[in-house]
């Protein structure tokens, strides 16, 4: 009952704050006053422990209080008591008033950083040696039912390291507390069976990141938790919101304070208002409360998600089949497009089909480049379509050759269909180096010209005097392809005949994938003669894109091709323009702001409040 009346009375106090945020935002009107202090448990210190959740353990309060508390219930039952969030406009109140309480950002349980200090967040430089390719934002794992499901989620996260490196988190729930471990780099970098012995628990979910929204920083590193009014909730995200920014330029006006710069902290705030319908463009997610786990793919389902099970009856959530393979769980089904999973010891798996179902629109890509061979996804074996790619190429595109070579590692399986279709041996001209990684040191350009060597190595008995087909899944930039066939030109061929695995990407994607402007799409600007000149290659085709519409045969239409056809399914709310730089959270109010790791530019004059949902708009506080 006291908790309750000092809700009502610090709810009451900031009504004129609740009615002109954006003028509060601005410095147009003074901050609103705080409460009598007390040495009692106050509704202000539940408020600030409340909005530092995104990167927290949500166990007791009184382990962040300056003061111990004693006779007081635990933090992570109290928002079951309340009726509505937590989520006041109280960001002035950092600048000109000091808490009555010290919040840490630190993950509790990771002792490897210290007390109440800011997480380190290093600045990795961009290897010298990346790849001129696309890519994935994340990977997901959900677990539910088993005694080892931290470790398992950990193994897990291994067989879906390709989906990201720059950062890992597990959430696992003990006795009906959420603890998480987060970190910055590799799976194997983060977690130690140290860290692993403090996630107990039969639920967990794993994630591992690519940014394509947020800096690569600690803060940002999934999952994320978060209270709210019926307990606390972790959600691991793999995807992109088109409409980040509106959202959360709405959520802040109506007292949400955000503590990352990712678009899947936003899904945490809508969760509270019941508004998953507000969200647009590729989200395949997996939630965690304290007594279920809940899976969800978008309306369009532009990202996998996939549903197994293992021996022991624990039910298992990931973005590709490679990670239940690994873990040794059954394949059951992919969660469909616009269903929502949930998962408890009293129901078992219910299915919710809760949003509305247009026509799946699955990325092509992930067939092309992102998944593992071994991997089925969307239905279909990754490593059949990619050698089916291969005896494409070689049938529409032939050539008079003595050997086939792949770029490796995802144009071997295109490389091998050609070589089969075409009747010429395979080979493996390229050695790739798999031990080069990030780079903590900015390296000259003088330096930086041997990246694609120190990746990639030519096999000189293989190439040289030879008339070569190399084989790559796809040329963005084109930097990359016109250095390897300097490679291979230099290792003594006579003859260098490079074949694309799919259609000229003339489009940037907006749906989870990491690709540059338009502007800098070598296909966007040339030619396919002209880009034949600039990569240095005898002769050079493509994937037909209407050859890999006939491939598809009936389930072509299911398929996301924006970027070789420029046709959305979801139309962005901010677009990529040319300029790279990192995210600024709090600065940008203007029409420039930042997403996917670059400069972006809003919609102009947009009337926010017309962008939510009716449900949202009566949810309000």
């Amino acid at each position: 009952m006291r908790i309750s009346w000092r809700l009502n009375h610090l709810t009451s106090s900031f009504d004129s704050s609740l009615q002109k945020p954006r003028e509060r935002k601005q410095g147009l009107l003074p901050p609103p006053s705080l409460p009598p202090k007390s040495n009692s448990f106050s509704s202000l210190e539940l408020c600030f422990t409340s909005m530092a959740a995104s990167t927290t353990n949500l166990s007791p309060l009184a382990s962040h209080l300056s003061k111990p508390i004693t006779n007081k219930p635990p933090f992570y039952l109290v928002p079951q008591t309340l009726l509505n969030p937590l989520y006041f406009p109280l960001k002035p109140l950092f600048h000109t008033h000091k808490p009555h309480c010290t919040v840490s950002s630190k993950n509790p349980i990771a002792d490897f950083f210290p007390a109440n200090k800011p997480n380190p967040e290093p600045s990795f430089v961009p290897s010298f040696t990346d790849d001129d390719k696309p890519r994935e934002e994340c990977g997901v794992v959900g677990i539910f039912g088993d005694p080892e499901a931290s470790r398992l989620c950990y193994l897990a996260l291994h067989a879906l390291q390709h989906r990201g490196q720059e950062g890992a988190g597990i959430v696992a729930v003990n006795n009906n507390v959420l603890q998480s471990v987060t970190g910055v780099g590799l799976v194997s970098d983060v977690f130690n069976e140290t860290k692993l012995s403090q996630l107990p628990g039969e639920m967990a979910i794993g994630h591992v990141r690519y940014s394509t929204a947020g800096s690569s920083m600690l803060k940002n590193v999934q999952p994320f938790v978060a209270g709210y009014r019926f307990g606390s909730v972790g959600v691991a995200h793999n995807g992109n919101l088109v409409n980040y920014r509106t959202l959360r330029a709405i959520l802040e006006d109506n007292g949400s304070i955000f503590n990352t710069s990712s678009d899947t902290e936003v899904v945490l705030h809508l969760m509270l208002v019941k508004s998953l319908k507000v969200l647009e463009g590729a989200y395949s997610m997996v939630f965690v409360t304290e007594d279920k786990l809940v899976a969800v793919r978008d309306p369009y389902g532009f990202r996998p998600l996939v549903m197994g099970r293992r021996t022991n009856g624990a039910v298992v959530f990931a973005s590709e089949t490679c990670a239940l393979d690994l873990i040794e769980a059954t394949y059951e089904r992919e969660v469909n497009p616009g269903e929502v999973l949930v998962v408890d010891k009293k129901d078992g798996v219910q299915s919710l089909c809760l949003l509305p179902h247009p026509e799946p629109k699955q990325c092509i890509f992930e067939h092309i480049y992102f998944a593992l061979p071994n991997s089925v996804v969307f239905g279909r074996s990754v490593y059949e379509s990619r050698h089916v790619f291969g005896e494409i190429l070689a049938t529409e595109a032939p050539v008079d050759c003595d050997v086939v070579i792949a770029v490796p590692d995802s144009g071997v399986v295109a490389a091998l269909g050609y070589a089969a279709k075409a009747g010429v041996p395979f080979q493996q001209g390229l050695i790739r180096s798999h031990y080069v990684g990030r780079t903590f040191i900015e390296p000259s350009q003088k330096i930086r010209d041997f990246g694609v060597k120190l990746k990639v190595s030519p096999v000189r008995g293989v190439l040289e005097g030879k008339r070569v087909v190399v084989v790559d899944d796809s040329i963005v930039r084109g930097t990359t392809s016109s250095k390897i066939v300097r490679l291979i030109k230099e290792a003594g061929a006579k003859e260098v005949h490079l074949r694309i695995a799919s259609p000229p990407i003339i489009g940037s994607c907006y749906y989870g994938v990491d690709t540059p402007s338009a502007e800098e799409l070598i296909s966007n600007r040339m030619s396919v003669e002209e880009i034949r000149e600039f990569i240095g290659c005898d002769s050079l085709a493509f994937l037909p894109f209407s050859s890999l519409q006939k491939m598809l045969a009936s389930d072509s239409q299911k398929f996301c091709y924006a970027c070789f056809s420029g046709k959305y399914p979801v139309m962005p709310k901010e677009v990529k323009v040319k300029k790279v730089g990192d995210f600024l959270d709090d600065g940008l109010n203007g029409p420039m702001d930042s997403i996917d790791g670059g400069w972006v530019r809003g919609p102009k004059n947009i009337d926010v409040e017309k962008e939510i949902d009716p449900l949202y708009q009566r949810s309000k506080i």
